[in-house]
């Protein structure tokens, strides 16, 4: 009998996972692969599809009022939860159909069952009690919402596994996180109509991201109707007789709503793996510690995406799960670049960010020279909404490259994928300045700001 029954033993069928599995199998490898929920992991199934495809509906109340503004005669629209929930769940179920097709067509063997790890070479499939030998495992579990720290009557709120699947829309909602989950679930729900009020432990939202980002995005959801309690942590939840919740805080009245979402974070989805055991090295969230490669502390065991807590975007795993293939199977090594990657916020207004904010670039030593420009987008003119667009570039003064931009407006996820481009080859603000505008545009405004502030 052969020494190994696979080549490679995939735990996870998300993107990163499915992309290892279906490049390996292209090199010639046997590949079998195991998911316990739906083909396709959270991005597809509970996370950035669903969560767009909701972005979408939220904002066609807004496009409805601005288009009186235009000349057109339109009634008031009225909203409808279950259509717009169904009509999500049958795309996602058509894109989970995609990847299994995908997986089919490359040759690789789907089991539908938890696989835990039991060695450095064996998985055991938990359903049949089947064990396989693998010559190389990768681990592709991805990452699993967290209350931290558990508090009394955690169980009655609901994380984003759940949003997508409410019997009915609430007509209150409480957001608990300051993170891009949480702003932008707050954000599309407050647009279909919910009143939501954010709670977040911190002074401000969005830890990470540019000040100017923050405290202008703050301002824009608290113009679209969200209140925020800033400085504040949820001690309780307790269940009222009229079936609301009711979540006590740290400081201030308790708030009372419908649905509490808790958005406090994600941890990677390492619990029960067997991957300790088998001399894995776990980080103290349970991340698996890997190195530039992919590889755990078990040279046959590989880890991808956001189990490993690197850059918790689905791109990025995609991109370690094809580099890993490539580099094992098929004798073509490379690796995952993770210095400059371009981020979005789908948030209303959006954000679109690559590089870095002006604190850190401070922070890293740079004498900076900031370029930005405010201004109210076009549409706005006509629609008459209070609107704002803003957009700033972080530079070298010495060296005149562009560290980092920053976008908050319509858009601003397109925007930044192609500003991305050009950041990643290093351009300057010398390059930005001879490129000429595309007018009339918002994203004109990147290459005709003159007038800097010193950093």
């Amino acid at each position: 009998m052969a020494e190994f029954d696979v080549d490679l033993f995939v735990i996870g069928a998300g993107s990163g996972g499915t992309r290892a599995a279906r490049i390996a199998a292209g090199h010639g490898a046997r590949v079998m692969i195991a998911e316990e929920d739906r083909i396709g992991g959270t991005c597809v199934i509970r996370g950035c599809v669903p969560k767009k495809l909701f972005v979408y509906a939220s904002r066609f109340a807004e496009e409805v009022e601005d288009a009186a503004g235009f000349g057109w005669t339109v009634q008031k629209p009225d909203f409808d939860w279950p259509t717009l929930r169904d009509a999500v769940a049958n795309e996602v179920t058509r894109l989970s159909g995609l990847y299994r097709k995908g997986l089919n067509g490359a040759g690789v063997t789907i089991r539908e069952e938890r696989a835990t790890v039991v060695d450095a070479h064996t998985v055991r499939l938990a359903k049949s009690g089947e064990t396989i030998r693998a010559r190389h495992i990768l681990v592709a579990t991805g990452g699993w919402p967290s209350f931290d720290p558990p508090i009394p009557g955690g169980e009655l709120g609901i994380s984003s596994n759940e949003i997508f699947h409410l019997p009915s829309l609430p007509k209150r909602m409480l957001v608990v996180g300051g993170g891009y989950i949480a702003l932008e679930f707050a954000s599309l729900f407050v647009r279909l109509g919910v009143e939501v009020t954010v709670l977040h432990r911190g002074d401000n939202v969005l830890r990470g991201f540019d000040e100017d980002i923050r405290n202008r995005l703050r301002d824009a959801l608290e113009h679209a109707g969200i209140r925020f309690r800033l400085g504040c942590t949820v001690q309780s939840i307790e269940l009222l007789p009229d079936g609301c919740r009711r979540a006590h805080c740290a400081s201030g009245d308790p708030i009372d709503a419908d649905v509490i979402l808790v958005a406090t974070g994600r941890r990677p989805n390492t619990a029960g793996l067997g991957l300790a055991e088998a001399g894995v090295a776990l980080g103290s969230l349970g991340e698996v510690l890997v190195d530039d490669d992919s590889a755990s502390s078990v040279p046959s065991i590989h880890a991808v995406g956001d189990v490993t807590n690197r850059v918790n975007l689905t791109p990025v795993a995609i991109r370690e799960g094809h580099a890993f293939a490539d580099t094992t199977f098929g004798n073509k090594p490379w690796r995952t670049d993770h210095g400059l990657i371009a981020s979005a916020v789908f948030t209303t207004p959006e954000i679109g960010t690559v590089g870095l904010s002006e604190v850190q670039a401070a922070a890293a030593g740079h004498e900076l020279r900031i370029f930005e420009s405010a201004f109210r987008p076009m549409k706005a003119t006509i629609s008459g909404r209070n609107e704002r667009v803003y957009m700033k570039l972080v530079v070298d003064a010495k060296t005149d490259k562009v560290l980092g931009v920053h976008i908050l407006g319509h858009d601003a996820g397109e925007i930044i994928q192609a500003v991305a481009i050009a950041v990643t080859m290093g351009a300057t603000k010398a390059d930005f300045d001879r490129t000429v505008a595309l007018h009339p545009s918002a994203a004109e405004e990147l290459v005709t700001m003159r007038t800097p502030r010193a950093g």
